[in-house]
């Protein structure tokens, strides 16, 4: 079965592919218990760079001692040729500061369409190191900015300068030199919009593309610096970092609830991730032959993935508990085929009765690594068209049947339980971010963002109840002419019945409502891993870990960064 038609099976509902129930995947808990996979963002633009051969070239280095100054590197496709403009400045520690209030930074970049000259790099310096308070143009596709790992950073000049390798084990606790506290794109502070980007730059017509190439390009440029900086220091003594272990630094970020409504705000996207994780989770369990390399692949990478989360530090008791029910479920599956996987329907069935949703997860992503054949095609279909639509003529007992059939979740739900409405959910005013309020404590509610899908729903099906009671015959548009306000709410309805997934089931405006399930689901969409929850409210974590360097393209490529694993430390050199 090709790929446009297996989907269209799926979308038919006719159980070509035993896809997993709605119920069962829109769950806020399982998807915050997803982890990267084979067709996580990184994953697909790693493939691409190296499939392609991407040319990528500093064609402007003008560091000093210290890594100070700007760097320019041009990136020729096989369809354009783009730049990627830094500019390094010195923070002091007064200044330096990882929150979005914060107003200078180590290292502020930008992805520009075309070549830069120096009447544009000019204007670039003049905004770029602003972020925020700057604007650029139309040309720019990405802004970000990062500050250096306090850990890290000077250490690894440090042992490069006296002719040393870092320490492996420091590596694998902070494994990274740099970490991005921002990463703008879309259209924000005058950069070129999605639709400009996904039709006019095929490179980086996926999601999130642009974005995810601009943190791989800051971890590259990291390694850079800081050997161009010890190499400075001590000439005489200084020697290069072993490839090995340059592949074991990722780039640090931290994700707050900026990230949270995403999810929400854009349904149909996310159930087409979703789908596509799903389509080719059903395809490995039919089509997924299970030969000698599968037999002796599958103990390895579940192997690689328990050493990779004892490889994973964390403060906090949470997800250190999380890690070891994840150490414990993938032992359990260890020994439960040891004389034998059978059959992967069996297996992922024997999962959800004895592993926790993390561990169920983890074999997910374990899978779906096995079959690049049956994977890495749907990469190509993480796009899709957002245009929420409503249907005027649809008869108000058939969008009452649409409810109760798709949204049975929200309908079950108490919202008048205590505690059911006590989270709204606003944007500052100083910094446009959003944050979350306590609705018995706090003032604003009436400024709420519309994330309470669950409780709109319920709302909008009273209200249609009533209506229906003395107008039976009636169809949606004199529905919303009598109710103009649940206009929004009737479109989303209307047009997620089109879909398998997309809407998450879950109280958002519960006073338990636990963020950092958002936030885990959409960093495992990227590809990101090393999850270190600092709050229920932001995460830590790291990214591109194990990834090629930008000296590795144009060589064999085994795309076999799945579950980074830190390297055998070599010592002194």
């Amino acid at each position: 079965m090709t790929t446009s038609a297996a989907i269209q099976a799926s979308l038919r509902g006719d159980n070509a592919l035993p896809l997993r129930p709605v119920d069962q995947v829109m769950d806020l808990e399982r998807l915050g218990a997803i982890h990267q996979s084979r067709l996580s963002f990184m994953r697909t633009l790693v493939r691409r760079i190296m499939r392609e051969r991407w040319q990528i070239e500093p064609v402007r280095f003008e560091l000093d001692p210290q890594g100070y100054g700007t760097v320019v590197y041009e990136i020729t496709t096989p369809n354009k040729c783009y730049s990627f403009v830094l500019f390094s400045d010195y923070l002091s520690p007064d200044e330096r500061n990882d929150r979005v209030i914060a107003t200078k930074w180590d290292l502020t970049m930008a992805l520009v369409d075309g070549q830069v000259d120096d009447i544009y790099l000019e204007k670039l310096r003049q905004n770029v190191p602003k972020q925020e308070a700057g604007r650029v143009d139309a040309r720019v596709f990405v802004l970000s900015r990062a500050n250096r790992s306090a850990r890290n950073f000077d250490y690894v000049v440090d042992q490069l300068a006296c002719g040393k390798q870092p320490d492996v084990a420091q590596i694998a606790r902070v494994g990274y030199l740099y970490r991005t506290t921002a990463v703008y794109g879309s259209g924000k502070l005058g950069m070129a919009d999605w639709e400009k980007v996904s039709s006019r730059h095929p490179d980086f017509n996926r999601p999130f593309a642009a974005e995810m190439f601009v943190c791989l390009m800051l971890r590259n440029f990291s390694l850079l610096q800081a050997e161009h900086i010890a190499q400075h220091r001590t000439p005489e003594t200084y020697h290069p970092m072993l490839p090995e272990i340059k592949r074991f630094f990722g780039i640090g970020n931290s994700t707050g609830l900026g990230m949270a409504p995403y999810l929400i705000n854009h349904p149909l996207l996310i159930n087409q991730w979703v789908e596509m994780r799903e389509l080719a989770l059903a395809r490995v369990r039919v089509l997924g032959n299970i030969n000698k390399r599968i037999t002796q692949q599958f103990p390895e990478l579940l192997e690689r993935c328990a050493i990779h989360t004892e490889q994973t530090v964390t403060e906090d008791a949470w997800q250190t508990a999380n890690n070891l029910q994840v150490l414990k479920d993938l032992e359990a599956i260890r020994e439960r085929t040891a004389n034998g996987i059978g059959s992967w329907d069996t297996l992922l069935r024997w999962s959800e009765e004895n592993c926790s949703l993390q561990g169920q997860e983890m074999l997910v992503s374990v899978m779906l690594e096995l079959y690049p054949e049956l994977v890495d095609e749907l990469e190509d279909y993480h796009t899709v068209e957002e245009f929420l639509d409503l249907d005027p003529v649809m008869p108000l007992q058939q969008l009452k049947q649409v409810i109760e059939q798709r949204y049975q979740w929200a309908l079950v739900m108490d919202f008048s339980a205590d505690g059911a409405k006590d989270t709204f959910w606003y944007r500052s005013e100083e910094k446009m971010e959003p944050r979350l309020g306590d609705a018995r404590e706090e003032n604003g509610k009436e400024k709420q963002m519309a994330l309470g899908v669950g409780y709109a729903v319920r709302k909008c099906y009273d209200q249609l109840c009533q209506y229906i009671s003395e107008h039976p015959q009636h169809s949606t548009a004199r529905f919303m002419v009598a109710q103009p306000k649940l206009r929004g709410i009737v479109r989303r309805i209307q047009s997620m019945n089109r879909c398998i997934y997309g809407d998450i089931q879950a109280n958002l405006l519960d006073r338990d409502i636990l963020p950092m399930h958002l936030l885990r689901a959409k960093l495992a969409f990227f590809g990101v891993g090393k999850f270190d929850p600092r709050s229920k409210l932001w995460v830590r974590n790291t990214m591109f870990q194990g990834a090629p360097l930008l000296e590795d393209i144009g060589h064999t490529f085994n795309d076999d960064w799945f579950m980074p694993l830190a390297p055998a430390q070599q010592g002194e050199l």
